[in-house]
């Protein structure tokens, strides 16, 4: 009896194939993709992703393992795709840091930074409790499902083998960061009304008291103040991002 083997050398390549789209979105998207989630971790995680989709979608690779020029291109073309999918839902959080920064400048606490666990480097203090809050709202919400979803819709949107139009990644990128921007100018609105009219009404009471120290006055003022506020508008802030990010994922994965 012969058993015939000389299929494994095709299956294997296209199993590393959907391990390199799979695993470049899941190492940039939010959440699995922070650095201190530990890389074993999240190779373990992207290796599984990859065993469970796999024989949905190992028909769409056409692999001669007898070309390596050819498996070099369908795996720098995998890579990209992986990349744009995960830099997607990477930019859609940045609103977050942006709407943080921008609260804590208003509040007066612009100055104070701490190290954002999502990108390794000083940030905002309000931005980096934004961001850590949105994060664990995604899982809580269930959102992260449709991370999973935009990886097995992208087969349907990207084919492997075929690149990524450039207009239409580029269309989805300037989407994408226009709406973050404006979503992190939305969540900050109260922030800077308040910051607006607290800073008139010092200016007014310095001109009418110069005697008085504004300074030490108004800063303790301005946080306790930003800080009420942040309490009263956080939920109301939080539901609208969740409401944003819904859409940007459902773009990603629109069979679900």
């Amino acid at each position: 009896m012969r058993i015939d083997l000389s299929f494994l050398p095709a299956l294997a390549a296209a199993y590393m194939l959907m391990f390199a789209r799979l695993g470049t979105m899941l190492m940039l998207v939010p959440g699995l993709g922070e650095t201190a989630v530990p890389a074993r971790i999240r190779l373990t995680i992207a290796l599984i992703l990859t065993m469970v989709m796999f024989p949905l979608h190992r028909d769409a690779y056409h692999v001669d393992v007898r070309s390596l020029a050819g498996l070099v291109t369908i795996a720098v073309q995998e890579l990209l795709i992986g990349a744009v999918l995960g830099l997607t839902t990477r930019l859609a959080v940045s609103a977050l840091q942006f709407a943080g920064s921008v609260t804590a400048q208003q509040m007066g606490l612009g100055f104070v930074t701490e190290i954002d666990p999502t990108q390794g480097q000083q940030a905002a203090m309000i931005g980096n409790f934004l961001t850590m809050l949105g994060v664990a709202l995604v899982f809580a919400t269930n959102l992260h499902y449709f991370i999973i979803g935009a990886l097995d819709d992208s087969y349907t949107l990207f084919a492997p083998g075929d690149l990524p139009i450039t207009g239409d990644v580029a269309a989805l990128t300037t989407r994408t960061v226009a709406g973050a921007f404006r979503v992190g100018i939305q969540l900050s609105a109260p922030f800077l009304a308040f910051g607006l009219l607290f800073n008139v009404g010092l200016g007014l009471v310095s001109r009418m008291m110069p005697q008085m120290q504004v300074y030490f006055v108004g800063v303790p003022l301005s946080i306790f103040a930003g800080l009420l506020i942040l309490l009263m508008v956080l939920g109301a802030m939080m539901t609208s991002y969740l409401s944003y990010l819904q859409d940007v994922l459902r773009e990603l994965a629109p069979h679900i």
